[in-house]
């Protein structure tokens, strides 16, 4: 197999992200080019940490923050961050060699920028080993995924890939087994052996997963729900099952 050894970079410009917690983890990520703040937040931990890296600092006024965050939510920072850079599906194999069980989250259309960053975060908190998406049809990671990941956006291996069913089969022959989430299913969640190399399917609240990779699933599970309601939104879906899978591997 061959591994290219730099990351692409994804089909976003150069982006402004804002907040506090952002900030701080794009600092420590060594992803940010100039940090714009306030005079009188001179004192501030994140000066401190950007004149340690040796970031750019720029002191600006309130009007100026605005403009640069496109709302007055900032927090005092406001961060001009590197394009944010994706894996090939080869580079995130190479990097779970021997490892005896990874997991990967493979999303099918989520295009809530939102949902995007709330995932993110989830596979953070829980350790999973990557996230495929495809290249088309979904959004991509910009500057409000990674204020909603609060930072994750910079450590969670992201791979964008032409076509997810064809990934999915790459990763059988890795041997992985392949997971999906439906609420047709008529097995649940809890009923799969996880102790295993692990490629978990996760589509959008309102077009599910594409039929064609849920006939290239292994297995097809659900999140039963006694209420009224019949669905859950894909970052709350993801963070159950993954949550699910870290607790059945224990």
């Amino acid at each position: 197999m061959h591994i290219h050894n730099k990351r692409k970079p994804s089909n976003n410009k150069s982006t402004s992200i804002y907040g506090i917690n952002s900030v701080r983890e794009s600092l420590l990520s060594g992803n940010v080019e100039t940090l714009y703040t306030l005079e009188r937040l001179s004192g501030h931990e994140l000066v401190g940490l950007a004149n340690k890296k040796g970031v750019e600092l720029k002191y600006v006024d309130s009007s100026m923050l605005n403009k640069l965050a496109g709302n007055d939510h900032h927090q005092g920072f406001v961060a001009k961050v590197k394009t944010y850079e994706t894996y090939s599906l080869e580079e995130l194999l190479k990097s779970i060699e021997g490892k005896k069980e990874p997991l990967f989250l493979i999303l099918d259309g989520i295009e809530d920028p939102h949902n995007l960053g709330a995932i993110l975060r989830s596979c953070d908190a829980f350790g999973v080993d990557g996230v495929i998406m495809k290249k088309q049809g979904q959004v991509p990671l910009n500057a409000t995924v990674a204020r909603v990941s609060t930072g994750a956006i910079n450590y969670v291996k992201v791979a964008v890939v032409a076509n997810l069913t064809q990934a999915a089969e790459t990763l059988k022959k890795n041997g992985f087994w392949i997971v999906s989430s439906d609420g047709e299913a008529t097995q649940e969640y809890d009923e799969v052996d996880y102790k295993c190399p692990i490629a978990l399917v996760v589509g959008s609240e309102g077009f599910g997963i594409s039929r064609l990779l849920l006939e290239h699933s292994d297995f097809v599970i659900k999140i039963p729900m006694v209420g009224h309601v019949n669905s859950l939104n894909a970052s709350v879906s993801a963070a159950i099952l993954i949550s699910e899978i870290s607790r059945a591997r224990k």
